[in-house]
Order: structure tokens, then sequence, then C-alpha cells
């Protein structure tokens, strides 16, 4: 790529792309190291992890590559009010468990995503080697991103609006990842409504690029060397690209999501509650339809980690039965573009592609 940028000298990469850590199982070691092996930065989304679990992945990545790597938690959050009366939405879940042939469901033991506090799963962090800590959903406290950056690591927020890009500037990240409303997967917006807060990845990148002075990276709807070189025209020292990655072989994606990613439009995609009870974007299925029908009524769908505990049961055994309709198929309105290849195929598709969008462009002066 014939270009460097702040985000790439300071990261020393090769190229100024981000693998978008995939909490869930979507990314893998193996994903992130074949893309740090590549020249960008491959990454481990650990929200959903335990400490033991992030010790693990973090050394199964370091035994695949000896290039940086980042790894990703969620913000800590409040946890949501217990519902007074779960009833509607366990009423709600119990046709579809009955189907999948599980028992009845019932309101989980905890709030907290992984059923580990944040402080555990971030001091495993520190310990994981990785060179770069990321976060979403807001802010983590402000001895954490000190924290991060006294082990030597660079700290990267979340944003979905310039006031957010704003803010988290002032929380001294080194960088803010900007996530426009194309992206697919759960919204990282903290600062505001979520509905108002769907900013488009064009409109947002060039106006929080204006308002901050630390680099930001680009995300949603890039998949290929042309979004690559639009973003960084727009202001942006790198990308971050998830949907992307979810079809690469390393990826942990089961068969029957890899399929429906490779088969879907752009105009299949919606963002929903229905799956974690946190909006986010994925593929259209008949759970996404009726659990959020008008008649659902609004206690069908609790809060985030409820939903999300609730649901598993359901995505799980519907992945071992190879059953699309009860998957969140997180992904972005790029998804047309999806392609099956490795992952070093892919980074070299996205270089090549990149240079050929910066020579086309050059010869158009």
């Amino acid at each position: 790529m014939p270009f460097q940028t702040v985000l790439t000298q300071r990261l020393n990469l090769a190229h100024p792309i981000i693998q978008a850590p995939l909490a869930g199982g979507g990314d893998t070691p193996a994903l992130a190291a074949a893309v740090s092996n590549a020249g960008g930065i491959g990454s481990v989304g650990a929200a959903y992890s335990t400490p033991q679990q992030i010790g693990e992945m973090s050394r199964a990545v370091r035994e695949k590559t000896n290039k940086a790597f980042g790894i990703n938690l969620f913000a800590p959050l409040q946890p949501p009010k217990p519902p007074e009366n779960p009833a509607p939405a366990l009423e709600r879940l119990a046709p579809y468990y009955a189907e999948l042939g599980l028992p009845a469901p019932t309101m989980p033991a905890t709030a907290l995503p992984s059923g580990a506090p944040f402080d555990d799963q971030f001091a495993a962090c520190l310990e994981s080697g990785a060179s770069v800590f990321s976060f979403t959903f807001g802010m983590v406290p402000a001895d954490a991103i000190q924290a991060a950056k006294s082990r030597g690591m660079f700290v990267m927020g979340t944003a979905t609006t310039v006031d957010e890009a704003v803010a988290l500037e002032r929380a001294g990240v080194d960088a803010i990842v900007l996530q426009g409303s194309e992206a697919g997967g759960h919204r990282g917006t903290f600062g505001g409504d979520f509905d108002t807060a769907m900013v488009g990845t064009m409109a947002l990148v060039p106006q929080a690029a204006d308002a901050v002075k630390v680099p930001v990276i680009a995300s949603g709807g890039i998949m290929d060397g042309r979004g690559i070189a639009a973003a960084l025209a727009l202001g942006a020292s790198a990308v971050q690209m998830g949907t992307a990655f979810l079809t690469c072989t390393e990826a942990g994606t089961s068969d029957v999501y890899r399929a429906k990613l490779l088969g879907a439009r752009e105009h299949e995609t919606r963002i929903t509650r229905a799956f974690s009870g946190r909006p986010a974007r994925g593929i259209v299925n008949r759970f996404m339809t009726e659990i959020e029908s008008p008649d659902a009524g609004p206690d069908a769908i609790l809060p985030f980690p409820i939903q999300n505990s609730l649901t598993r049961p359901l995505r799980n055994a519907a992945a071992k039965a190879g059953n699309p309709e009860f998957l969140s198929l997180w992904a972005g309105q790029g998804v047309r573009m999806a392609r099956r290849q490795s992952a070093a195929e892919l980074m070299d598709a996205l270089v090549a592609e990149t240079e050929e969008a910066v020579r086309r462009l050059t010869a158009l002066r």
C-alpha cells in the first residue's frame, strides 16, 4: 500500500487495516494472528469471556504470531433493573425453546455479559500481551485507560457521534473507532439516543476527524479497497472491518451463518433488539421478525444483557441444528461484497484494491 498514516506508524503496521473484534465466536486466535501476520491488526473480542478464557485466547494468538494484536471489552454498564414481571418475555420465548427441544426459559442468574466483572476481565487483558486495548458501549474508568497505557498498550474507544468522539478524546484514548450506521453487530452508542446516533460512516468520519486531534478509524460498510481508499480520503487513519472477515476460513462462524453472509444482500439487514436487548444490525430472519412484530408488546424484549442470556440457548441449539432462523446473523450493509477466502488472501486483495483505487483517482486529476 503506497502510504503510511499516523496510526500505522504508531503501531508499526504495514497496512491501515484492523480486523474488528467479533465477540461471541466470530473471531478466533487463528483469524487474529493471520490478520496481524498479513500486516494489519487482528483483534480478539473478549467481552463474553472469563479471565481464564482471555488468557487462553491470548496465548493462542501469541503462539501463531509475534506481531501486534488487539483485545476488546465492553465498557462496564450499569446493570439493568430486574423486570418486575419477566413473564411476558419468558412466555414469548417459550415456544421457540420448545421448537428446538429445550426446556422452558428461566431468568439468568447474573446480569453480567460474561459472568465476570469488568475489573477481572480487564486485569486479564493487561496480562494478555496485546498491543491494543479497545472498548465499546461507553467509557471505561480513567484508571483503566492509564493502566493500559502504563503497559504500553494503545487504547481505542468506539464512538457513533461527534460528541461521543470528543468525550473519548477528553478521556485520554489514543484513537477513536467511528462506527457508522452501516456497521454490523451491536451499536456502540453511549452518549445519547440510539435512533439519533444512526449516522452513516461517510458523514461521521470527516466531521469527527475535524473535531478531534487523535487518529480516527472508519468502521461500517467497508468491504473492499475502494472503501478503504474512501475512508482514508475522508480523514481516517485506518479502517476497522468486521463483516468482511466473518467469511474468512479462519473465522469462528458456523457453516450456516457463513452461507447466509455469502448469500445476503444490502437491503436484508436491520437493526434489532430481539437477540440481545441492545440495538444491533443483522440479517433479517424469522426470530427477529416475530419477536419484534407489532403484537409483541413492550415487555417482550428484556434489556441487555438479560435478553442476550435468555436467547443464548436458542442460538446455540440453532447453530448445532444448522437452523439460521434463530441465529443472531450480525452483518453490515456491505454484506453483498462478502467473499470466502483465507484472511491472508483477503488482506492481499484489500491492499491491491486500495492501491488500484488510489491509482484510478490519481489518473483522473
